[in-house]
């Protein structure tokens, strides 16, 4: 079954939104490097929907972040802030995965929810443009 582009904008940006809950879960659960890794895959799921919408196809994570950079930062749709934001997700969420003896903390994840929806919200605002 083939979809079009806004069914599946829509449905990468609803995972966003329930992965941002998902987190939140996690959060109360203290389960710190789980966190980074829901609010990494919030934020791409965005991130992606953005992207079929404008018919941008990427194949993997980097590639994913290199479009996001290119279509959303340099046209300044978006700000440094979300780019920062994006990049440091990127790594944290490869060392939290990847890299043993990786211990993310409540002080370093903590902040890093509220940002994770106001990029979301963001994304969602330009995302509604299009459509």
């Amino acid at each position: 079954m083939s979809y079009s582009k806004k069914e599946l904008a829509d449905y990468r940006l609803k995972r966003a939104n329930e992965t941002i809950e998902e987190a939140a879960l996690l959060m109360q659960a203290e389960h710190w490097n789980a966190v980074i890794n829901r609010l990494y895959y919030a934020c791409f799921y965005a991130v992606s929907a953005y992207l079929v919408l404008e018919e941008i196809h990427a194949s993997t994570h980097a590639g994913t972040k290199i479009q996001f950079n290119k279509t959303l930062i340099k046209t300044e749709l978006l700000n440094l802030e979300h780019r920062d934001l994006y990049d440091d997700l990127f790594n944290f969420r490869n060392k939290a995965d990847y890299k043993d003896f990786t211990e993310f903390t409540r002080e370093q994840v903590t902040p890093l929810l509220p940002q994770s929806q106001t990029f979301i919200q963001a994304i969602s605002q330009l995302i509604n443009k299009i459509e």
